[in-house]
């Protein structure tokens, strides 16, 4: 296997790595409700889960949510 024979500076590691940022999500607007929300994904106004501009489920709770809490059992 290959190995370096000199160690790599410092100042050449950091320009191969600039480059190297994060870009913002894209985010945007719904025309219907007006609410902000990253692209391709569902979200949730009023209750009301949205996808593409339309409702996908009326009266939406989450899974997670509808979880009960753990109690004592012995």
């Amino acid at each position: 296997m290959a190995h370096p024979k000199r160690r790599t500076s410092k100042t050449r590691r950091d320009k191969r790595r600039t480059h190297h940022q994060l870009t913002p999500k894209a985010v945007t607007m719904c025309a219907n409700t007006g609410e902000l929300h990253l692209r391709h994904k569902a979200y949730v106004v009023d209750g009301d889960l949205y996808l593409h501009g339309k409702v996908a489920i009326k009266d939406y709770a989450p899974v997670a949510a509808a979880a009960p809490a753990a109690s004592d059992e012995e």
